[in-house]
């Protein structure tokens, strides 16, 4: 084999590597997961799609030394819109309930003769918003989007960035690691219309609950003040019938 036939082949070699190269990109790039098809995924694994009610009790800590805040609460969600949160403990504010309806959000207090207007961003106590209550699912209050893929804990995780649909949600952005094999969600870290980031979720210690494995323990970290933390532990997880009516301001003020 000559030398020019053999430089001629190398160039020729160069020159379909490089034509093939933005192909592989773009080959790349489409094989992307769907990000809403992963959204919703997570949101069935944290929540059954179906009515039912849970137990949650909050631990929250502050780097100021004091004893942990506990409360209790018992969620009843019914789809995505409708929810009810009763206050268990403390006994200070039992008999305090919450209604989200769509993303209208109202509290009922003994003392007070009308609900009052909320909203989903409010603190409800430690680090806990109250839409990490009210709101099951992240699916129609956030646009999805696919950002990549990358390693987290030893495992290969899908990384979204969350979108909200308008200013009525709980965050304006929320990052989302998802296990890539199980579609479970590993963490998500939550910023405020600003960009700063104000706090993040781990999901931990996933067991069976109301018929499928889901994290039973939430750990949400103050991003702007160390040391304060809030553990979610969700128990009791277990579809069940709620009437309409339950997700009414009358029926509620009648119950409270």
């Amino acid at each position: 084999m000559t030398q020019p036939f053999r430089l001629r082949r190398t160039v020729l070699r160069i020159a379909v590597l490089s034509a093939l190269m933005p192909l592989s990109g773009l080959t790349s790039a489409a094989d992307a997961p769907d990000a809403n098809a992963l959204l919703s995924s997570t949101d069935a694994i944290r929540f059954p799609q179906e009515s039912f009610q849970v137990d949650i009790d909050i631990e929250s800590r502050q780097n100021d030394g004091e004893d942990a805040d506990h409360h209790r609460y018992r969620v009843l969600s019914k789809g995505r819109e409708d929810t009810v949160v009763l206050t268990m403990e403390p006994a200070s504010e039992r008999g305090q309930i919450l209604l989200m309806k769509h993303r209208d959000l109202w509290i009922f207090m003994p003392s007070v003769s009308q609900p009052v207007r909320l909203s989903l961003a409010q603190r409800l106590t430690g680090q806990v918003a109250n839409g990490d209550l009210a709101r099951a699912n992240f699916t129609g209050d956030y646009t999805a989007k696919y950002l990549r893929e990358e390693a987290m804990e030893g495992k290969a995780a899908h990384v979204l960035e969350l979108t909200a649909v308008d200013d009525g949600v709980t965050y304006a952005k929320v990052e989302y690691w998802i296990d890539a094999a199980t579609t479970r969600p590993i963490k998500a870290a939550f910023y405020a219309i600003s960009g700063r980031l104000l706090k993040t979720c781990e999901y931990m210690d996933y067991k069976e609950m109301a018929g499928a494995i889901r994290p039973t323990r939430l750990v949400m970290t103050d991003a702007l003040k160390a040391g304060n933390v809030s553990v979610m532990s969700y128990s009791a997880m277990n579809p069940r019938p709620l009437p309409d009516k339950l997700f009414t301001k009358e029926y509620l003020k009648k119950l409270n």
